[in-house]
């Protein structure tokens, strides 16, 4: 890139022109030309912009404006096309979820979701797998905050401070005393699918499901209305992957774990 060069007679010249040394001095008239303006306009007390028509829209008018706004949330992995796939958390209806799957995905999302501003609360039976998480997350703030079955306080949700329970209580949770709200979602983490469990699975508005037996499977499939040719696969799928459906729409996503999420959980994996 070439620089500004000085002029060649020895005097610096600045854009515009003005303010160069032997210029006149500022509020002098140029020589044959018409008076200059007020100072007060040139020394800062209400410079004037260009001068251009207002935009104005009649109230017949305003349906027609919109905002293009793209998925927000957080990104959970990628889909088949290498596109990023975003899960919107934050809603101002609630959203009840579960996850089939390990806890490796589970403390994933658990670390995006505080990475957005997100305050998760965990409910586990087993907070020495949490810890080192809830320690790491937030860089020292404390976002993450783990507490006992059944004992999540009350926790204020709002748009400006939206909340997810992530409820880690094993194969058959009790019912928990926090349930889905506006701006708080619930993610319900199920290791395997048993007869106690498919409660969770019909009132869920969302599921994600890791590598599973071909008998549930055929449960999963049967209550979330997907196709055999596609329950089938579940029981192949590699570590990093899950199925994420509604019983309308259905994505498989890979999720790829960053370096600082490597560092403190480990390569992806099914089995805790």
């Amino acid at each position: 890139m070439a620089f500004p060069t000085a002029p060649e007679r020895g005097r610096p010249e600045f854009p515009g022109g003005g303010g160069a040394f032997g210029a006149p001095a500022p509020g002098a008239p140029a020589p044959g030309g018409p008076p200059a303006e007020p100072a007060r306009r040139r020394l800062g007390f209400g410079l004037l912009g260009p001068r251009r028509p207002r935009h104005t829209l009649g109230v017949e008018q305003l349906a027609a404006v919109g905002l293009p706004v793209g998925d927000d949330g957080v990104i959970i992995g990628v889909d088949a096309a290498d596109r990023p796939a975003v899960l919107g958390l934050n809603r101002p209806t609630p959203l009840e979820m579960v996850l089939v799957g390990g806890l490796w995905l589970a403390q994933v999302l658990t670390l995006r979701a505080a990475a957005t501003g997100t305050r998760v609360a965990v409910e586990t039976g087993r907070p020495q797998a949490w810890s080192t998480l809830a320690q790491a997350a937030g860089g020292g703030q404390q976002c993450v905050t783990l507490h006992e079955v059944g004992r999540v306080p009350p926790l204020g949700p709002s748009v400006g401070a939206p909340v997810l329970v992530v409820r880690d209580a094993g194969g058959r949770p009790p019912r928990g005393r926090v349930s889905a709200a506006p701006w708080q979602s619930v993610l319900t983490v199920l290791p395997y699918l048993g007869p106690n469990t498919t409660r969770f699975l019909e009132s869920a508005s969302l599921v994600g499901v890791q590598r599973i037996s071909p008998e549930e499977s055929r449960l999963i499939g049967r209550i979330m209305a997907i196709p055999a040719t596609e329950s089938q696969t579940l029981p192949t799928l590699a570590d990093a992957f899950a199925l994420w459906c509604t019983r309308t729409h259905r994505q498989l996503v890979m999720t790829r774990p960053t370096d600082s999420e490597s560092g403190l959980l480990g390569a992806p994996r099914r089995m805790d």
